[in-house]
Formats: structure tokens, sequence, C-alpha cells
């Protein structure tokens, strides 16, 4: 597709970026839908971070995704922000509107809409959760279940101190489970989420036992390299239903595709098909 002078611009910030699929991936959809505009990789130092974002609105650039470790310190940068990036604390899509910078977190969305894309009639409300993890990934996590009506989520992480400042925060039906009870934590949860790296390329396995898990949990990895973690392959020799990364990362993409482009664009078997070659 050629390009026109009047080509719409958007793109990634990231420090370093070119581990992101996000170009991969909105670039499928820019050629899908017969798009005249191009989404590139801005490799952005920390330090310089908040004058390239005050740069987009004079640069005519419609907005940005934000990667690693460019998404807490952007919230300083925003004229406004979305309800959930205020909850989660952090940015991970940039919106330019009338020059000023609006900040949003489309993760939780993400989430909760790759949950439901795999296992249907699945909503948080369905039952109890537990989630593994304390990080950033699990904050949008535990916001989109608490949020979504979840009865009760049990946050389990190797320093409890942290989970614990989470359950502070978060409130709610968030309870924190000891790491040396992370097994038991399983019992009578509808949902179970790995949120750290544990079974990602290059680290450890997440080291869990699912004995107690009810055989109809949906059990959700958000690691997706490799798609199928020592998580999620034990969980479906088992026979439980499970849920890869990958569909995080594509659904998380829509809200701000949509805000750039003004198409609201479609999680496929081909989309998934050809990012997966470019992993």
């Amino acid at each position: 597709m050629i390009l026109s002078g009047r080509a719409k611009l958007a793109g990634v910030m990231g420090w370093p970026v070119d581990h992101s699929r996000s170009p991969r991936l909105h670039g499928y959809w820019l050629a899908h839908y017969g798009i005249d505009a191009a989404y590139v990789a801005f490799p952005v130092a920390p330090e310089n971070l908040p004058v390239a974002l005050r740069a987009l609105p004079l640069l005519g650039i419609a907005g940005v995704n934000l990667t690693v470790p460019h998404k807490e310190k952007a919230l300083a940068a925003m004229d406004t922000l979305s309800p959930a990036a205020r909850r989660i604390g952090a940015v991970n899509t940039v919106v330019v509107r009338d020059g000023k910078l609006h900040g949003d977190n489309t993760d939780g969305f993400g989430f909760l809409e790759s949950v439901k894309a795999s296992v249907p009639g699945w909503l948080p409300a369905s039952g109890p959760a537990t989630v593994i993890g304390a990080g950033g990934a699990a904050r949008a996590i535990l916001a989109a279940l608490i949020d979504g009506g979840a009865p009760r989520v049990s946050l389990v992480n190797r320093s409890e101190a942290r989970a614990q400042e989470l359950a502070n925060e978060f409130g709610g039906p968030l309870v924190v489970r000891s790491w040396a009870d992370r097994d038991a934590a399983l019992a009578d949860a509808a949902l179970l989420v790995n949120a750290t790296t544990l079974g990602m390329t290059g680290q450890p396995p997440l080291d869990l036992a699912l004995d107690r898990l009810p055989p109809n949990a949906a059990v959700c990895d958000i690691v997706y390299t490799p798609l199928e973690t020592p998580l999620l392959a034990a969980a479906r020799a088992r026979g439980n239903p499970t849920i890869d990364g990958l569909g995080m990362l594509l659904h998380q993409a829509r809200p701000g595709f949509e805000a750039w482009f003004g198409v609201s664009p479609a999680v496929t078997a081909q989309l998934r098909t050809f990012v997966i070659q470019g992993l």
C-alpha cells in the first residue's frame, strides 16, 4: 500500500522497542482495512519521554502505545487520564485530542476480551479468581476483575508484603494468600491467571500444583512466548479450558487503533496466525 501525503501516523514508544509486536499487529489491520496510515516504532530513552510525548500534537501524530519502561512515567505527561489509567497507575495508550494528550490503559480490557473470546459465556462475576503476581500486568487484571464484579479475587505473590500493598489499595473482594499457600488458593477458583513472567522462554516455570483446581476452571497465562507455557500444558492435560497470552496482546490494541484510525478492528484467526509468524 502506497501512503499519501495525508497519511495518519501512530506508533509505539519504548526503550528498547525493537522487540514490540505492535507494528506488525497494527500494520496488519491497516493493510486489511485499506487505511491511509502507518504505525511505527519510536525508540525513546526514559529521560526523553516527556519531550517526545509533548511533540506528538506538534507533529500531527494521532497517538502512541507505550511499552516498558514508559507506562508509569507517562502519567505525569498526560493532560487527561481515563478512569482505567488512573486506577491502574499506568498508561499504555496515548490519544491526541484537540492538541491534548489523553492517557488510557487498555490492558484490563484486553485481558477480559481475551478470556471471553476463549471461554464463551465467561464473565468476571462467574466465580472466584486467583491471580499469581503483583506487577504492572497484575494491577490491570485485578482492576478488571474487581470492577467487573468478581465475587472474590485471591492474590498470590512471592512477596506477600507487595501483594498486601495492592490489597490495601484496591480493596473490595481482593484477599491475599501466602506463597506457601498458593496450591490451596486454587481450591474453588473459576479462573486462574498467571500474571508473572514465570514460564516465559528463558525463565523458570511457575511452581504450582493444579491438583486442587476445579476441572472446569479456566487457566490464563499472560505469557505468549511460548504460546503454551508449562502451566497451560498442565492445565490442558487435565481438561481445563486454557487462554494464552497472545489474546490479551491483540485485544488491548483495539481501542487505540479505533481512536487513531476510526475503524474498530477485529481479532481473527488470520490475525493471530500473522502475529505468531512474527514471534
